[in-house]
């Protein structure tokens, strides 16, 4: 990404990033079909987040 390319910005920490994610699907998490505001988490809130869903499935 050239290095005045906007940066994306992170849904929860709010810091910038090169690239953000958004899971809407795994097993037994789907976002799909209820309503809500997508969210775009950077690498580090995205590895926490599926930690997360990992230790509550």
């Amino acid at each position: 990404m050239p290095d005045n390319a906007p940066k994306m910005v992170c849904d929860f920490c709010g810091k910038p990033a090169d690239s953000v994610r958004r899971v809407a699907l795994d097993t037994g998490y789907d976002r799909l079909l209820r309503p809500h505001k997508e969210q775009y988490a950077c690498a580090e809130c995205s590895a926490a987040k599926e930690a997360e869903r990992a230790e509550h499935p």
